[in-house]
């Protein structure tokens, strides 16, 4: 009947009882919800408060009663359920610690019944959340390293509890105009010199702040009162990489004297180079790597300060780096070196440059290779070798453009590349944009001479032009 009347709810629940008749009819088969129980529930939530009120005379103070003290209150409460019935309720109960039963588990029923037998499944269910929107875009992929920052426990701090990278910013005093006796205000009710009098309250902000904005005044007095030069905020940053990616030369010099070390790394393991090339300071760049900066520093995926000046396409820090021993070999954690990460970023000057310098490298004996490999690589400090320099002076940067262009003249006519960047850079285009000034139209010889034939000489009177101008209408 309930399949005819389209009671699929009533069908499936029709089912679902058959089944659990079919089973526990065959011989052997143990009653998941015996009668009893099913009795000692309905009875236990109707009589809740009574057995609330007894279970809390014998409670041990963590909602919890002892075995024998359950057996009894039932036993005493509930007359139709016998003792071996009662001590199987409370072994369900108990567990394995043995430290009581809970009253809360009792009520609920579910040590014993089923679910489908209890009253809070018949009751009203909580609304579910919202389900978020699924963010577009691949699944799986996960931050491959989280942002790194310096814990609170760990921040070194002050006396007056402040961390150390908060410094006394000085602020700018009022017109000095208003203190000089020699000119005091011209009524007594416009001067407002009191208010002038008493000192600004302090105000304390973060270093690289004042960094970025240039302020020499507050570093230099931060520094006279002790704070470090190379002192880190959270991010693990010195005043000397923010000024380097700020692009304040006055400031990175001032650092540099009072002896900021140019080898610092931030929680990215970034030098003050690679700020410097990243951001695009040719100038600061000079100034770090003549402080003894290392050139090939590499970074928490091996990208060295090369790699970081290719991707912003800078000819000219790549350059400076090639000129100041920067190895055009290194790779990073993706295996890429500094060519293909140029390919990547379709820079053809930069391509050009990578080939030719890879084309022209010394050649290794196998000897000096073995013992490159047992002797310890050099620092970044030591000089070059007086061979390396005379091939960087013999190969001058003019003389090594022109080369390309003339070598690569027909393959560059093929290369993806190579047209990508022309047409970006507008060279396609073939309109002639030059400029040509109007003219105002001259008699030439012949048409003067051919005009006096006909009769219209130009400097004929007004009263000929009109007669000859009257023939021809």
């Amino acid at each position: 009947m309930a399949k005819e009347g389209g009671f699929k709810a009533a069908a499936a629940e029709l089912r679902r009882i058959e089944d659990t008749f079919i089973k526990q009819s065959k011989p052997g088969a143990k009653e998941d919800n015996p009668r009893w129980a099913l009795r000692l529930y309905d009875w236990s939530l109707e009589h809740q408060a009574a057995l609330r009120k007894a279970f809390e005379a014998i409670d041990q103070g963590d909602g919890t009663v002892a075995k024998d003290d359950f057996i009894s209150v039932i036993q005493k409460q509930c007359a139709f359920v016998d003792v071996e019935q009662i001590q199987t309720i409370a072994e369900m109960h108990e567990g394995s610690d043995h430290e009581g039963i809970n009253i809360e588990e009792f009520f609920k029923g579910s040590k014993y019944l089923q679910k489908n037998c209890l009253i809070t499944s018949f009751g009203p269910k909580g609304k579910k959340g919202k389900k978020r929107k699924k963010r577009r875009g691949k699944k799986g992929i996960a931050i491959p390293v989280p942002i790194c920052v310096i814990p609170k426990s760990a921040c070194p701090r002050r006396e007056d509890g402040f961390p150390v990278y908060m410094i006394e910013a000085i602020q700018s005093i009022a017109d000095s105009y208003h203190f000089n006796r020699d000119h005091p205000s011209a009524h007594p009710v416009h001067d407002d010199r009191a208010w002038y009098i008493d000192e600004p309250r302090k105000m304390y902000m973060n270093i690289n702040y004042l960094v970025r904005a240039g302020d020499v005044l507050s570093l230099q007095k931060a520094f006279e009162e002790g704070v470090p030069v190379d002192i880190k905020d959270k991010y693990y940053k010195t005043p000397l990489m923010v000024a380097c990616a700020s692009g304040n030369t006055d400031v990175v010099q001032y650092l540099l004297e009072k002896g900021a070390d140019v080898n610092a790394t931030d929680n990215f393991m970034w030098t003050p180079l690679h700020h410097a090339c990243y951001n695009g300071h040719l100038d600061l760049a000079e100034l770090i790597v003549k402080a003894g900066a290392a050139v090939d520093a590499p970074a928490i995926g091996n990208a060295t300060p090369l790699m970081r000046a290719i991707e912003i396409c800078r000819l000219d820090i790549v350059y400076f780096l090639i000129d100041a021993g920067a190895d055009i070999q290194m790779t990073n954690s993706n295996g890429k070196n500094a060519l293909d990460i140029a390919k990547v970023f379709a820079d053809s000057r930069i391509i050009d440059l990578l080939q030719n310098k890879l084309e022209n490298l010394p050649e290794v004996t196998e000897k000096k290779a073995e013992k490159e490999k047992l002797v310890k690589p050099k620092s970044p400090s030591t000089p070059v070798p007086a061979e390396v320099q005379a091939v960087k002076k013999e190969v001058s940067l003019p003389v090594v453009e022109k080369a390309i262009l003339e070598k690569t003249a027909h393959s560059l006519e093929d290369s993806v590349i190579y047209l990508n960047s022309l047409i970006t850079s507008g060279a396609t285009r073939k309109d002639d944009i030059a400029f040509k000034p109007r003219k105002v139209r001259t008699v030439a010889k012949h048409e003067h001479s051919l005009m006096l034939k006909v009769g219209l000489a130009v400097d004929q009177e007004p009263e000929q032009s009109d007669e000859m101008t009257s023939q021809f209408n």
